[in-house]
């Protein structure tokens, strides 16, 4: 009797742990609603020039940004957050260049935002000739940066060596 007893106890109890655990698990299955996040990025390129480039070159560089979400639903996932891109042009001066580009951006995402991938790419374009001529790229991809307050701005910052 006393078997049967703790037995019936143990069964209620893992029954009762099995139901808390499976209220988490209906809200997940039923899907987060997309709340809205926008803001802006402002970048900044402060380039040293390794060496010297021909007059009238022009320096490009292009950033892209896309959403980091975190806790994303597997059985359930979002519609893909489209990225941003935004493109910066600077003439040379000298062995310093400085290339500021702006993104904008709007999303609706589930799930949670955990910040932003960034990628960028810095090109040096020399128009000495007819046609224009690469004369160096310098890409970064998949750096990670915080997400602004919603509707609020970020600065990011780099330095390199082109």
């Amino acid at each position: 009797m006393r078997r049967a007893c703790i037995t019936q106890s143990l069964l209620v109890a893992l029954l009762a742990s099995a139901a808390a655990g499976a209220a988490p698990a209906a809200n997940l299955r039923a899907g987060a609603a997309p709340v809205a996040f926008s803001g802006v990025y402002s970048l900044t390129f402060h380039l040293t020039l390794a060496s010297q480039l021909p007059a009238g070159s022009t320096i490009t560089c292009r950033a892209q940004i896309a959403p980091w979400q975190s806790g994303l639903d597997l059985l359930h996932p979002p519609a893909p957050a489209t990225p941003v891109i935004a493109t910066g042009r600077v003439a040379v001066t000298g062995s310093t260049a400085t290339c500021a580009a702006e993104i904008p951006f709007a999303w609706m995402l589930t799930g949670g935002a955990g910040g932003v991938t960034l990628s960028y790419e810095i090109e040096a374009v020399s128009s000495a000739g007819t046609v224009p001529l690469l004369l160096r790229r310098s890409p970064q991809e998949r750096l990670s940066a915080a997400l602004p307050p919603e509707g609020g701005s970020a600065s990011l910052s780099f330095n390199l060596i082109f």
